[in-house]
């Protein structure tokens, strides 16, 4: 475990840069400075977190600075998305009818709270999605949106890794000074659960660190477990060094692993 921790604090120096920020969608919530700002950006930013990177960037400067004017708060607040076509596309299956469902709930959540941390305060993120969820859900007339991933087991069936959602956690409750803006106070990083996806999940295989073959919300909590045991107080900060390694390559991998 020793040799293993040596390692991936190695890997997170590497890639726990402000370079990293350029390419990826936390550039985003960087973009602004306004609390409200930042935390309207930060989910809609990690909703369209799929696919390419540069699809990625491209969709959500056309959805930030096109779409809201780059007063994503007001925008939301002001209920100018109501006028919006519905079929346009905003990214891959994001359509404006989705993007309305998700202003629409942080119209209503930012009105009754203030903020979505008050959703996450003293309970598991785990519960904390779940209460986003169902605030999203009770702005839309009831019902749920496959963009916000279910963390809650259906049918016997694990709940989801939600790994886009626990990567907004990341962003908003982690303050590492260099990538991640932890404008939130209430929830310690030490709660905070490992944003898992094929870059993350090929790496922790390879690395013995998780078991499962499925990526859902068991093999998240296994592998931040095994996270915790390295650094109790902050184990998604090797999110950084699995998803670095994981895109470099397999042959990059290869390598690594027979260093271990």
């Amino acid at each position: 475990m020793e040799k293993l921790k040596s390692l991936l604090e190695e890997k997170v120096a590497q890639y726990n840069c402000s370079a990293f920020i350029q390419d990826d969608p936390i550039s985003f919530p960087h973009s602004f400075s306004r609390r409200e700002d930042i935390e309207a950006v930060a989910l809609l930013a990690s909703i369209i977190a799929w696919g390419n990177r540069k699809m990625i960037l491209r969709s959500g400067n056309r959805m930030f600075h096109e779409i809201m004017h780059s007063a994503p708060y007001d925008f939301v607040m002001s209920g100018e998305w109501e006028s919006l076509d519905d079929k346009q596309n905003i990214h891959r299956t994001f359509f404006v009818a989705d993007f309305k469902y998700i202003c629409r709930g942080l119209r209503a959540i930012f009105m009754r709270y203030g903020s979505m941390e008050h959703l996450f305060t003293g309970c598991t993120t785990w519960e904390g999605i779940e209460r986003l969820r169902n605030e999203m859900a009770e702005a839309n007339g009831g019902f749920t949106t496959r963009h916000i991933s279910n963390p809650v087991s259906v049918k016997g069936k694990p709940g989801s890794a939600c790994k886009r959602m626990h990567m907004m956690l990341r962003w908003l409750c982690r303050n590492d000074g260099i990538v991640d803006l932890g404008i939130w106070k209430a929830v310690s990083p030490s709660l905070l659960m490992i944003p898992i996806d094929v870059h993350v999940a090929r790496t922790a295989r390879a690395l013995g660190l998780v078991s499962r073959k499925q990526n859902d919300r068991r093999t998240v909590e296994e592998l931040t477990a095994k996270l915790r045991e390295l650094s109790p107080e902050d184990p998604v900060r090797y999110d950084f060094a699995l998803f670095g390694v994981g895109e470099a390559g397999e042959e990059f991998m290869e390598n690594l692993t027979n260093t271990i």
